[in-house]
């Protein structure tokens, strides 16, 4: 019998992933795919086309669940698949209405890449390897591909590298960036008893690094509890070191959704298509040149 074949970071990347969204890390991904989410409001043309849409702001619970299960239908089933590749087809459609810089795409997408990565080397139960690192960039690189998105890194640092500079660039404070913002913040801290609403709003600014906090005009959380939450979270992992493992994967795409509880139809899922024409292009422009938004406050 010949020996099991070692699995390849690039090759198997499909499986790889899904194994570490869905089996070893599933809560600690989605948690910090949530906070991909806030990275990329601050970049001031992808916050004022979001904040355009109107989306996130009049249907935020709707928006999330729509946004979760297209990305989850890509990992859970793999790019490739039928139900994956129908899920990179709503979702270029769904772009298509749009101009978008591919920059923008580039950046959303290495946002997808490495703030997992980042999240897991604060809190992960154990650290992913390396090549688990890289075949998580594969398989974000592949669906980037099919996404027809342009001038994708091939090496894992460069695409690093690419992000921090794009934010270097691009972070700009906006009303726009902000409201989007405030209103993902508000959707997060619904999900919690009324009373327990300020602990969460603080605690997701806690999780939010000094920059970003800027770009968004968030204030920093108290030191207490930024302390508190990062301990939390580490406590939390240590403990998970000890416990059995997950053998059944976690599936957000089974989750119930209140918008759809019947289930859903992966081409129904986002935006309905009305607003702006086909082919606008929504603008936040960078500070000093806008129309009107000025320099955002928080609420």
């Amino acid at each position: 019998m010949a020996p099991e074949q070692e699995p390849d970071p690039r090759r198997d990347c499909q499986t790889i992933a899904r194994r570490l969204a869905t089996i070893t890390f599933p809560w600690d991904t989605t948690r910090a795919l949530e906070l991909a989410l806030f990275r990329t409001f601050a970049a001031a043309r992808i916050g004022g086309l979001l904040h355009g849409s109107g989306e996130f702001e009049s249907r935020p619970q709707k928006r999330y669940d729509d946004t979760d299960l297209l990305v989850s239908e890509i990992i859970e089933h793999g790019c490739d698949s039928p139900r994956g590749s129908r899920a990179i087809a709503r979702i270029n459609a769904l772009h298509g209405r749009f101009r978008i810089a591919n920059d923008d795409y580039l950046y959303v997408l290495a946002s997808f890449v490495f703030e997992p990565i980042r999240w897991n080397a604060r809190f992960g139960w154990r650290r992913m390897t390396e090549s688990e690192k890289l075949a998580w960039f594969w398989f974000w690189r592949q669906v980037g591909e099919r996404m027809s998105i342009h001038d994708i890194p091939t090496d894992y640092a460069e695409f690093e590298g690419y992000s921090r500079q794009y934010e270097a660039y691009n972070f700009h404070c906006t009303a726009a960036s902000q409201r989007v913002a405030l209103a993902t913040r508000e959707l997060f801290a619904a999900w919690f008893p009324a009373l327990l609403r300020p602990l969460v709003r603080n605690s997701i600014h806690a999780l939010l690094d000094p920059p970003l906090l800027a770009a968004l005009a968030l204030r920093p959380a108290p030191r207490w509890l930024a302390w508190l939450a990062e301990n939390a979270l580490r406590t939390r992992a240590r403990v998970l070191r000890w416990l059995p493992k997950r053998r059944q994967p976690k599936l957000r795409t089974q989750v119930p959704r209140r918008d759809y509880p019947g289930g859903y139809q992966i081409e129904a899922l986002g935006p309905p298509p009305s607003g702006p024409a086909d082919g606008a292009t929504l603008h936040c422009p960078f500070s000093g040149q806008n129309s009107g938004a000025g320099r955002a406050t928080e609420g």
